[in-house]
């Protein structure tokens, strides 16, 4: 009955915690995985998810795939509890299977958020696939609505469009979260950074629209005027309206002098500089 799944339960909980310690990721990962099922088998939801988790984090450092898949499987847990269980009887001294209390609804979805953002870093740096990172960061987002980790979440995605050439859906994130931080004392400094890089994905998609984009930030953040970014942006128009690399090289070398470009930036300014005529493959030298 119970009390058996409860036992063997237990055991693949302390195993896991063994091969943790001899530096067993795949066997951990693994051991913890059964306990989640068994835990599931239990209905205890909270600690299957949560043996879901400490699962995908062995997983991490052997299996990548296998973690992402642990931590979707958490994910699923704590956005489908819609409500807390009473918890059951446990029997004496059984340590390892205790069932913990569950967090409250909102915190939940909080947790998930935290773990999309595990995956997305995942894909990220060991899988290398943006498209799926910019998804969960997305869903990260979404689940931290009102949140300050919801602005870091968005900014990610935002520059990641970027650089997969989405340049609007970059360009409505960046405005978005620019014009929600520039009325706010502790964070209209960051401001005029996302007025900046929304106009230069305006301005790799067209002159035009970056100039119009330029007018429009400037008189809803009158700040942005003096700014060194908004100064740049007005010379680097004017070098490409005259389609003189040189000078557009000029500015961004001055900028960069003061305040270090950069990769993200960099790869924009040359994606403009190469839409001068005569510039193939331009650098910013």
């Amino acid at each position: 009955g119970n009390t058996r799944v409860e036992e063997a339960c237990e055991m693949y909980t302390r195993a896991a915690n063994m091969f943790k310690i001899a530096k067993n990721w795949s066997a951990a990962g693994n051991a913890f995985c059964q306990a989640a099922k068994l835990h599931m088998q239990l209905q205890s939801k909270h600690d299957s998810a949560t043996s879901f988790v400490d699962a995908g984090n062995a997983y991490k450092k052997a299996d990548p795939q296998e973690a992402i898949n642990c931590l979707n499987a958490a994910i699923d847990i704590y956005t489908d509890m819609v409500r807390p269980r009473a918890p059951r009887e446990r029997r004496a001294g059984s340590r390892e299977c205790r069932a913990s209390p569950p967090p409250p609804p909102q915190g939940r979805f909080t947790i998930a958020a935290k773990h999309h953002i595990t995956i997305a870093e995942i894909y990220e740096a060991e899988l290398v696939d943006i498209e799926k990172a910019i998804a969960h960061y997305e869903q990260a987002a979404d689940y931290y609505k009102g949140e300050e980790s919801n602005r870091q979440c968005l900014l990610k995605v935002a520059a990641y469009a970027a650089q997969l050439e989405q340049y609007q859906k970059a360009i409505e994130i960046y405005e978005q979260v620019g014009t929600n931080t520039m009325d706010n004392p502790l964070l209209k400094y960051s401001a005029k950074e996302y007025f900046f890089k929304a106009a230069l994905c305006h301005f790799i998609v067209d002159e035009l629209n970056a100039k119009l984009a330029l007018e429009k930030y400037e008189e809803m953040f009158p700040a942005f005027t003096d700014s060194r970014e908004c100064k740049l942006l007005k010379k680097l128009l004017e070098a490409h309206e005259e389609q003189n690399s040189e000078a557009y090289t000029e500015a961004v070398k001055e900028f960069d002098s003061i305040s270090r470009l950069d990769q993200w930036l960099t790869t924009m300014l040359l994606r403009i500089k190469k839409t001068i005529q005569g510039e193939g493959d331009g650098d910013l030298k």
